[in-house]
């Protein structure tokens, strides 16, 4: 028996595609953030090191869609409000880092800015194509991981690429700016999340909105 994928699922085409796809974002993800965390402490990058620690939300949440998904309806609503719960901590920890840099500000690095950009850029977009497919999905749980997807490639692909240059400008306005507006999307995330979660499990043959 393979243990990535639950007993129950065998004859749900839709779930066992979603569950090796989320199952490879997990581990892609964790191997390569775990590469970066490595290189950023050895050669004593701060804003790398933070920049691949933030992967582990990423890592966090699309792991534990893997494990659960396919258990319970009643263990997949569970893990649908974990991640809007992660989603929360990460909005409030993207605040606290926004006081934390204010006030003792950090130096510039335009090389970790850029590779950060780009990487941010790139797995954002390949995250959100993967799970494109199941963006129709009536489950809660894949609508939750398919949001967050799309969360996350706005807040940081193209808020990383405005705050690549914002943080090289004379003033650091901007980039304070921008680190208001990602926690607000995790925020509204988590609303969402939780929103649609209650409404499922109130009345578990409706649908779950789309957003």
């Amino acid at each position: 028996m393979n243990p990535f994928l639950p007993h129950n699922i065998h004859d749900d085409p839709e779930g066992r595609a979603y569950l090796r796809t989320i199952w490879g974002i997990a581990l892609g993800i964790l191997l390569f953030a775990g590469g970066v965390v490595v290189f950023a402490y050895i050669y004593d990058l701060r804003q790398l090191l933070k920049d691949g620690l933030d992967w582990g939300y990423d890592v966090e949440l699309y792991g534990l869609a893997a494990v659960v998904y396919g258990r319970s309806a009643r263990a997949e609503r569970i893990c649908a409000l974990a991640i809007g719960a992660v989603m929360a901590v990460a909005g409030v920890h993207t605040l606290y880092d926004l006081w934390d840099k204010i006030g003792n500000p950090r130096p510039i690095e335009p090389a970790t800015l850029e590779f950060s950009a780009i990487t941010a850029a790139a797995s954002g977009f390949l995250v959100v194509w993967l799970l494109l497919r199941f963006r129709h999905s009536k489950n809660a749980l894949i609508q939750a991981t398919w949001l967050s997807s799309r969360n996350s490639m706005m807040s940081t692909a193209v808020y990383s690429f405005v705050s690549l240059f914002a943080r090289l400008a004379t003033s650091r306005l901007v980039e304070y700016g921008l680190d208001v507006l990602a926690a607000a999307h995790c925020f509204q995330a988590t609303y969402v999340i939780l929103r649609d979660v209650m409404r499922d499990s109130a009345n578990p043959g409706a649908h779950v909105a789309e957003v």
